[in-house]
C-alpha cells in the first residue's frame, strides 16, 4: 500500500474509525485525516435527531434506529469517493452487520476498519469527563453489543491507552506498511503498546 498522494482513493482505502464510546474516535479520526490528507466525516453529526434524543435519554439504539444512519454514512463516503477523495469516518460499527452495511457493494479492502480499544474503566472515566450526548451509563450496553472484527474483515485493532499522537503514529505506520488486511488476530491487538 503506497503512502503517496494519500487523499486519492487509489493510495489509501477509506478508513472507518470504530469502537465503543469513549475510545476517542473523533480525536483519532480527525488527526488521521490531517496527517494523511483524507476527508474527515464525523459520523455522529449524521445521526437523526430522534437517535440523539434517545441516546441522550440513556436509551440504547435499536437496529431499526441505526439503519437509516448507516445508510447515510455509506452514502456520504460514496459521495466523496465519486469526487476522487478517500475518507476517514467515525462510526461505532459495533456489529458485523453494521460494518457490512457500510461496505455493501464495495470491493474487498475498500474500507479498512480501525478498531479502537481500551479497558472499560478508562473508557468510563473518559466518558464522565466529556460533554457528549452519549452518557457513560450506555457503555455497558455498547460493550455487550460489540462484535470484534472477524478474520475476513480488513482492519486493525489499536490500544488507545497511549497518548493520542502515539496512537495515530501507530495507525499511520500500519497503513503505510500495508499491514491492515483480513484478519486481526482475535483477542490480541494488532497495533498497541510495545508494538
Amino acid at each position: 500500500m503506497s503512502a503517496a498522494s494519500p487523499g486519492r482513493t487509489g493510495a489509501l482505502p477509506h478508513l472507518v474509525v470504530m469502537g465503543v464510546s469513549g475510545t476517542g474516535k473523533t480525536s483519532v479520526a480527525s488527526l488521521l485525516a490531517e496527517r494523511l490528507g483524507l476527508v474527515f466525516i464525523e459520523g455522529d453529526a449524521l445521526h437523526p435527531r430522534a437517535n440523539v434524543a434517545k441516546m441522550s435519554a440513556g436509551q440504547p439504539l435499536t437496529d431499526d434506529d441505526r439503519a437509516p444512519w448507516l445508510a447515510a454514512l455509506a452514502a456520504e463516503v460514496r459521495r466523496h469517493e465519486a469526487g476522487g477523495a478517500a475518507t476517514v469516518l467515525t462510526c461505532s460499527a459495533l456489529r458485523r452487520r453494521y460494518r457490512d452495511a457500510l461496505r455493501a457493494g464495495d470491493a474487498p479492502g475498500t474500507r479498512v476498519f480501525v478498531h479502537l480499544e481500551a479497558p472499560a474503566a478508562l473508557l468510563r472515566e473518559r466518558m464522565e469527563q466529556r460533554e457528549h450526548f452519549m452518557p457513560a451509563s450506555l457503555l455497558d450496553s455498547q460493550l455487550a453489543t460489540l462484535e470484534p472484527l472477524g478474520a475476513d474483515e480488513a482492519g486493525l485493532r489499536v490500544d488507545v491507552s497511549a497518548p493520542l499522537a502515539v496512537v495515530v503514529d501507530r495507525v499511520v505506520e500500519a497503513l503505510v506498511a500495508g499491514r491492515p488486511g483480513a484478519g486481526p488476530p482475535a483477542g490480541e491487538p494488532l497495533v498497541g503498546p510495545g508494538r
